[in-house]
């Protein structure tokens, strides 16, 4: 009897294991056929979990190279290499927008936002087309995007000035933010695209970029190189950030724990992922650390200091670092983490229907409305450097023959990191749009923009200069402004000038385009300079003797219309300058210094500019008054509001940017002359009143302090500007910062 009832317990128990054996098949068999990592009802990180669990080390590898092949297993893409710094890069036509350094001289960060989501819904948009339509035409486009760039154009030779917003790192970190959450959207949810910033940092030299290493201070770094890269990372939310090619104090950046890691992510609490530069594994191996490190011990360090994401090389050599012990998986396993959390939240797991950007329609790619914003855009970014006897604007009506000169005045210039326009609109076109009827429009080039060196059999790098006579085409820009009522003269530079790889070797116009201003203004003193180009230019010459300047920078497919517009009245300007214009060269200090207190921008200026920051003209006048301040004393904790009346006092309608400048009169460090804390940009009528309100908290007043490795406010008196520009201040004011809280 004893021994039936054992073997009747023991059949229990084999019946038991059965069943949960069953159980657990089916389980499996649920999850494979409906796994966690696409049940879109599930938290985003249980599902990125998920995913992880399944893949393999290989697997892991290839995710981590961005232009790696599909992993079919997962439907995983690979997301590839996309740009959309002033407008989606594709193989097809989107809405050109202006260059970057030209959205800065707008001062206005609502309108950097709505060119921002323009731009992302162009890309959302060639997504949802090859996801929702079988015969899509035109190249596939992730939803990963480099840009902005907001890097400080501390250097005034550095070639890639068109991508970024200028020398101030305030006025940067606001267009920074306003651009980050203008691409990444505003849903609670899912992002629209990721924005990746770019470079991270301490990047303004071109030449041997991929070896060189800038010397900073612990104070210069977080006080003049990283504020706005913080700005966009904590307030604007940025998702991704490159790690540029350069070294800092020694230490490349794509393996700098301190930047990536240790100040990144541990002190700003920065949730997505790094990027290399492209080949910023390779720059190592064959640059910073040319002989001393393998590619395996490249690819390891990178990703332990804190790179996430990089490219064929991370897929080559990670099984092989892991293997080794070179690359902890752990770390491995959360850079995997990083860069899916991201695409996750980008809704690329998700049935289409469930994320609300998938109902953007490939209509809005290149549309009217968007090519408007590119006008308003181009309009806003144009700054009238002079206007001596008040030449501008031209009355077209009065105005029978125009002479349009110049080596820029019939050829379109894109920009770095430009698609392709809609409509590219050369200078000359824009003249003839906006002229009256039977206006008589000659045209003379003039000089020429030199093209861009190459090499030739010898290796040395040497121009190629185009078939081209200067005398003769000189007489025939003297004589075409003899014959016109009025000269519009366009000079500048190109890419060949001045682009990512080539810094400029001047400050001034290239070849002889100085000669032609001169003579042009021989033969017609009523003549117009228009400047296209990027970065500044040192023109003393012509500053003194053109009676009217125009800064119009390299506006995008509705540049020309917007340059026709501010010459002829139809828009009154009311852009003001991002940078610094030197008035020469010998005030600029070497391109290795990094210490901005030698010389460099605004702050720290030697000498007076030949235009100053935030300089900009209109055709009307403002009038600021009755400046108050909501408490004279604040401690270092606390914040101020500074208040001003500004009034057109002219006969037109204008813009006007209201800028908030402080200076810490008794500092015991070397502190800015002046240092932007505040701008607003307002659109009055002719005799209107407006009071432009602006906050200044404590933290505004802050320097970094080595000492402490942190920021401190000193107690003490504080001047307050508000003004036109960093030299035109209207009004002045005294706050005082007291101890305690």
């Amino acid at each position: 009897m004893k021994k039936i009832s054992n073997d009747f317990s023991c059949h229990k128990i084999l019946i038991a294991i059965l069943i949960v054996f069953c159980l657990i098949q089916d389980l499996k068999a649920q999850s494979e056929s409906n796994p966690i990592y696409l049940d879109y009802t599930k938290p985003v990180e249980q599902r990125v979990k998920d995913l992880m669990s399944r893949m393999t080390l290989e697997e892991k590898a290839a995710f981590l190279n961005h232009v790696s092949p599909d992993i079919e297993r997962f439907k995983i893409k690979s997301d590839k290499w996309n740009q959309n710094l002033h407008g989606v890069v594709w193989d097809r036509p989107t809405t050109m927008f202006p260059v970057s350094i030209a959205a800065a001289a707008t001062w206005n960060p609502k309108l950097i936002y709505e060119v921002a989501t323009a731009i992302s819904d162009e890309a959302r948009a060639i997504y949802n087309g090859w996801h929702q339509d079988p015969n899509f035409q035109g190249a596939k486009k992730g939803l990963i995007y480099r840009s902005p760039v907001i890097n400080v154009s501390r250097n005034p030779y550095w070639g890639r000035i068109n991508e970024c917003f200028g020398e101030d790192p305030f006025l940067i970190g606001r267009l920074g933010v306003a651009y980050v959450k203008g691409l990444q959207g505003d849903d609670p949810k899912y992002l629209k695209l990721v924005s990746t910033l770019k470079h991270y940092a301490v990047n303004n030299v071109e030449n041997n970029r991929q070896a060189l290493s800038a010397t900073v201070s612990e104070r210069m770094l977080h006080e003049f190189w990283l504020p706005h890269f913080k700005d966009c990372i904590v307030e604007g939310g940025a998702l991704s950030i490159m790690a540029s090619y350069n070294a800092i104090n020694g230490i490349p950046n794509n393996i700098n724990k301190l930047m990536l890691t240790d100040i990144l992510k541990d002190q700003w609490g920065f949730k997505g992922f790094v990027v290399s530069d492209l080949g910023g594994v390779k720059s190592m191996v064959n640059g910073h650390e040319k002989g001393q490190m393998s590619y395996e011990q490249a690819v390891a360090q990178s990703l332990v200091a804190g790179c996430d994401f990089s490219d064929k090389e991370f897929m080559e050599f990670i099984p092989a670092a892991v293997k080794q012990g070179l690359l902890p998986e752990a770390r491995l396993n959360n850079a995997v983490y990083r860069v899916m959390h991201a695409r996750f939240l980008l809704g690329e797991f998700d049935p289409q229907d469930k994320v609300p950007y998938s109902k953007i329609p490939v209509s809005v790619i290149g549309n009217e409305e968007h090519r408007q914003l590119a006008l308003r855009e181009a309009r806003e970014s144009i700054v009238l450097l002079s206007n001596k006897g008040h030449l501008l604007p031209l009355d077209k009506n009065k105005i029978k023959t125009i002479a349009v000169i110049g080596p820029h005045a019939d050829i379109f210039t894109a920009g770095g990191y430009s698609g392709k326009p809609v409509e590219a609109i050369t200078p000359m076109q824009g003249i003839k749009n906006r002229a009256a009827e039977g206006t008589e429009i000659i045209f003379a080039k003039g000089s020429f923009i030199p093209p861009a060196p190459r090499r030739n059999n010898s290796n040395a790098s040497t121009p190629v200069v185009p078939a081209f006579n200067t005398d003769e085409e000189m007489q025939k820009a003297a004589d075409a402004a003899k014959k016109a009522d009025a000269v519009i003269l366009f000079v500048g530079t190109t890419l060949d000038i001045e682009a990512e790889g080539r810094d400029r070797t001047s400050l001034g116009l290239p070849a002889n385009q100085e000669e032609l201003v001169k003579t042009v203004l021989a033969a017609n003193p009523r003549t117009i300079v228009v400047l296209i180009n990027a970065g500044p230019l040192t023109i003393p010459a012509i500053k003194e003797t053109a009676p009217a300047i125009v800064e119009a920078w390299w506006g995008g497919e509705q540049g020309a219309n917007a340059i026709a517009d501010v010459i002829f009245g139809n828009v009154n300007p009311g852009g003001k300058l991002p940078f610094t214009v030197y008035a020469s060269e010998a005030q600029v200090p070497s391109q290795d210094e990094y210490d901005v207190t030698k010389g460099f921008t605004y702050m720290y200026l030697n000498g007076k500019p030949l235009f100053p920051f935030g300089h900009g003209l209109s055709y009307t006048d403002f009038k600021y008054s009755n400046l108050k301040l909501s408490n004279s004393q604040i401690p270092a904790t606390g914040k101020v509001t500074v208040s001003v009346d500004v009034t057109n006092t002219g006969k037109l309608a204008g813009d006007e940017v209201v800028q908030l400048y402080v200076h810490d009169i008794e500092a015991s460090v070397k502190r800015p002359v002046k240092e932007l804390r505040g701008f607003e940009r307002i659109t009055l009528k002719p005799k209107q009143t407006k009071t432009v309100t602006l906050t200044l908290s404590g933290d505004k007043l802050a320097f970094y302090d080595e000492k402490s490795h942190a920021f401190i406010v000193e107690p003490g008196a504080f001047d307050l500007y508000v003004g036109s520009s960093s030299e035109d201040i209207r009004l002045q004011t005294k706050l005082t910062v007291i101890k305690g809280k």
